[in-house]
């Protein structure tokens, strides 16, 4: 099976994703500063996804570039990463709603801890139909960032009923954290290229 369709479909919902997320903003009901500034921790929020969700399609595209082939347990791996992405909007959303605070905090958190086991069931799926000895299975190695980052998401769900802004800090810290691409993969390729 070919991969352009996964990396296809996995374009779509990112860019609905996004979509989403954007409408869920609120235009300022007036033209004052103070309209403004109520917005801004939504705001702040949706800055923080956008760079989230555009880290995942980043680094999904450098992923399926190292996949030699996919088969099912690719495409359902896929569709689990791409369920929590598309729940991304929803706890946005939440945390608009309620403010911030800890329970959408947390659930904003849960919501990115799914979707980092989700890339790394993905991982592991085009890499067990690749083999052990694949380009993305070389390439990731023992995948300490990614065992980095889902650790700091799931330290940062209970956290956030400590005080919200210490998940957040976390949070912040993983898109730090991936902001530049996984350039593994790409060098592993490039070099046995």
């Amino acid at each position: 099976m070919g991969k352009s369709r996964v990396e296809a479909f996995t374009d779509g919902v990112v860019a609905i994703v996004i979509t989403i997320m954007v409408l869920e903003l609120k235009v300022p009901q007036s033209g004052d500063l103070a309209a403004l500034q109520a917005g801004i921790p939504v705001f702040l929020t949706y800055v923080l996804s956008y760079v989230n969700v555009g880290i995942f399609w980043n680094n999904h595209h450098h992923m399926l570039h190292a996949a030699e082939r996919v088969d099912g347990r690719v495409l359902w791996a896929n569709l689990f990463l791409l369920f929590w992405i598309s729940l991304i909007p929803f706890v946005i959303r939440w945390i608009g709603d309620a403010g911030v605070t800890a329970l959408p905090v947390a659930a904003y958190g849960l919501v990115l801890a799914m979707a980092a086991v989700g890339y790394t069931l993905l991982q592991w799926a085009i890499i067990a139909c690749g083999g052990p000895t694949s380009t993305l299975a070389a390439a990731i190695g023992s995948d300490r960032k990614g065992k980095l980052s889902l650790s700091l998401y799931v330290l940062a769900i209970p956290l956030a009923f400590v005080d919200f802004r210490i998940a957040i800090a976390l949070y912040v810290v993983v898109a730090l954290i991936w902001f530049v691409p996984d350039r593994r993969i790409e060098a592993f390729a490039q070099r046995k290229g």
